[in-house]
């Protein structure tokens, strides 16, 4: 069974920056995109930030291109996403995703082709 872990949530003001990680259980995925999703209170989930198998590619939502940087360590079979800038509109239960993409590209990965979901980690950003 394939495991996504997330980590890094919490607590930050306006303003503040958080960094989020994400294990994979298996080196498998160092061939595949990797990427970020997040639910808000409410709200349907939404695409944040993918990256390509190698890292050369990513892909930005329009709201926090800018703010939010993402990066992959094959080596660990992990992904991370550097929030800086942090607004309450960040606020979300943030989740990790992967998927058996042909070509690894940053722009195939999207809900539709996410074989694998984390558990996510929740991110709370106060005014």
């Amino acid at each position: 069974q394939v495991q996504l872990v997330e980590s890094g949530g919490g607590l930050v003001q306006t303003g503040g920056s958080l960094r989020l990680s994400c294990a994979a259980s298996e080196r498998t995925f160092a061939s595949y995109p990797m990427g970020w999703f997040r639910q808000a209170p409410g709200k349907e989930r939404e695409f944040v930030a993918a990256i390509s198998w190698s890292g050369g590619g990513t892909r930005y939502a329009d709201s926090v291109k800018g703010r939010f940087a993402i990066s992959r360590d094959n080596a660990k079979n992990t992904v991370y996403l550097q929030m800086n800038n942090l607004k309450p509109e960040d606020t979300a239960v943030y989740y990790c995703a992967t998927g058996y993409i042909s070509g690894g590209s940053a722009y195939a990965l999207f809900e539709g082709t996410v074989d694998y979901w984390g558990k996510g980690t929740l991110v709370t950003v106060s005014s």
